[in-house]
């Protein structure tokens, strides 16, 4: 719902409140509807605001409370903030707003850094204890609401969005070698805490940072899911498992309509979003928005499912709109799309959520949107090969099904000074499958799915388009208590009726068959996944620029063999290795870094 931003100071100096204010002007089209600068010696905070609950100034932030002796600034919504609000006020708080920043800042008055495990929702804040001098800053269990950081010698500044740290300045910019080799090899995921540039690094989600007065700093990972059966659960049958997780989404999806504005949904007509729409119609939702969006064919492929939206608008009678997306716009969108990114993106369907969310915030602030579903409950065709897949041989498994292209490869695409002598892609992996809580392989791989490629491609995706137009996308399908129920089902479940199984079952009677059995689709954007005329010849400009030949990332004889034979060469998952690329420079080239 907003843009924080903020400086911690640890060298006796006062904060720099003059780069606070850059950095919180950067964020200004992720809260368009007012902003606030507050100092406090070494501490300063910034805020972008947009209205979602409680519309009036005494929700304004950064918010401070001077009886408590807190100050805050805080991205997201807490769903439950009305029942912490009432909890509370059983211990004596009074409030002088009906905002959920408010009760995040009693929250943390009354529990300490452990008032996170109280919260439902999406959220990045960061407290100021006045007295103390400490900061800190937390961050949501699925890494809904981001959070980025630059430290310097004395410092550390934090921001919602990476740019904004650049219009800061002060910043190492040079790329990381390390992001550079995830990029290209982890389906153009860089992991927590990294980021494609060596000077700014993101809190990891479910963690919270303390940061004393003296630069002291420690993190507490809060929160990750087991994936695993549970002696509870031993019981359940498979009609169990479907009416439990149906009536939890539902739960979610209720929680998700707080708001003083109204909410829509993004309706792609696909299972995801249109089991929201359903669950909204059966808590008696009339006149709910929905929005669509399509494309003109190209390369022979088809650039919209309105057939399948319509369905769902016809049994629920939404208000609705179908966008069609006027070529004339396709090529203007691409660089709109990159300027909004906070890192550099390869789906194409950032250009979708960009021109959709354009013209969603028209008519709505808030929107739910189905993110989430196929990394929670298997619903890509990765997972069924992994499902008998040796528990000794896992992490090689997922890298084939699920990796770009080997590290070997890396020799002929990038330039020599850029290649690592060790694979630490591959050593991601192994660390993160090596963990306690996943029972077998598929178990692993959902794990890391769930609580790392989705945070850092899909939700991050979903948060950057739609903010880049004061747009708030809420994600019922990572509602933590909805992942957790999903992370202890039974694999055999999930991988049911071709993926998703038990949510198919589940959506039977809520949204129609038709809908629930038709072949899994994607937002698609044909124009970018066959690269020619005019989008072609964007790539070419990117890749041929003065400062990408300076970067010297890539190598000139795998540049022009790509440009000269541009679709077909793909990525292990069918992305276009050249638009992988190609988007990289255009991001930098975008940064001016």
């Amino acid at each position: 719902m907003c843009g924080i931003a903020g400086e911690i100071r640890f060298d006796g100096g006062g904060a720099d409140v003059a780069a606070v204010a850059r950095i919180t002007d950067a964020l200004a089209r992720r809260g368009p509807d007012g902003h606030g600068i507050h100092a406090a010696g070494p501490v300063a905070l910034g805020h972008r605001r947009l209205k979602i609950i409680d519309l009036s100034e005494r929700a304004a932030q950064p918010m401070v409370d001077p009886e408590l002796g807190l100050a805050a600034v805080f991205n997201g919504c807490v769903y439950n903030f009305r029942e912490l609000r009432a909890e509370l006020e059983g211990h004596g708080y009074r409030f002088f707003s009906d905002s959920d920043t408010e009760a995040l800042i009693k929250a943390y008055h009354r529990w300490g850094d452990r008032c996170v495990e109280h919260f439902h929702g999406m959220f990045a804040f960061a407290v100021h204890e006045r007295d103390s001098g400490t900061v800190v800053l937390g961050r949501d269990r699925l890494g809904i609401k981001p959070l980025y950081l630059a430290e310097r010698p004395g410092r550390v500044r934090f921001a919602s969005s990476l740019p904004a740290l650049l219009a800061g300045g002060d910043v190492d910019t040079s790329v990381d070698p390390v992001a550079l080799h995830h990029y290209m090899t982890f389906h153009s995921v860089v992991p927590a805490p990294r980021t494609i540039l060596t000077g700014v690094r993101k809190l990891p989600p479910a963690t919270v940072r303390t940061i004393l007065a003296d630069g002291t700093t420690t993190d507490r990972e809060y929160w990750s899911p087991r994936h695993e059966r549970r002696p509870a659960d031993a019981g359940m049958t498979a009609a169990d498992w479907r009416d439990a997780l149906l009536e939890s989404l539902r739960t979610a999806v209720r929680r998700r309509m707080v708001a003083d504005v109204p909410v829509g949904v993004l309706l792609s007509g696909g299972l995801d979003s249109s089991l929201i729409v359903g669950l909204l119609a059966q808590e008696g939702q009339s006149g709910l928005r929905t929005f669509s969006i399509g494309f003109h064919p190209a390369g022979g492929e088809v650039g919209d499912e309105f057939r399948w939206s319509d369905r769902v608008v016809a049994e629920f009678g939404t208000d609705h709109r179908r966008i069609l997306v006027d070529p004339a716009r396709m090529l203007p969108a691409v660089d709109h799309t990159v300027a909004a990114m906070a890192e550099p993106m390869v789906s194409h369907d950032c250009v979708a959520f960009h021109l959709l969310s354009e013209e969603v915030t028209k008519s709505v602030t808030v929107v739910q949107a189905g993110q989430g579903a196929d990394e929670v409950l298997a619903g890509y065709n990765w997972y069924p090969p992994l499902a008998g897949v040796p528990r000794e041989r896992a992490v090689e498994g997922y890298a084939r099904v699920f990796t770009d292209r080997p590290h070997a490869d890396l020799a002929s695409i990038l330039e020599p000074e850029w290649l690592l002598g060790h694979d630490p892609s591959r050593s991601f992996i192994a660390d993160h499958f090596r963990r306690e809580g996943a029972t077998d392989t598929l178990d692993a791989a959902l794990r890391i799915d769930s609580t790392v490629m989705l945070v850092d491609d899909p939700v991050k995706r979903v948060d950057n388009m739609t903010m880049a137009w004061g747009l708030e996308a809420r994600v019922p399908f990572l509602d933590h208590e909805f992942v957790e129920l999903a992370a202890a089902c039974p694999p055999g479940l999930k991988l049911a009726h071709g993926g998703k199984g038990v949510l198919k079952e589940a959506a039977r009677g809520v949204v129609p068959d038709a809908v629930i059995d038709r072949p899994k689709g994607y937002f698609p954007v044909p124009a970018i996944r066959h690269l020619e005329g005019p989008f072609l010849e964007r790539v070419r400009d990117a890749v041929t620029d003065p400062a990408a030949k300076a970067r010297g990332l890539v190598r000139g004889d795998w540049l022009e063999a790509m440009l000269a034979d541009p679709n077909t060469r793909r990525t292990n998952l069918g992305s276009n290795a050249l638009w992988q690329v190609a988007l990289l420079e255009m991001w930098l080239q975008e940064r001016g870094v």
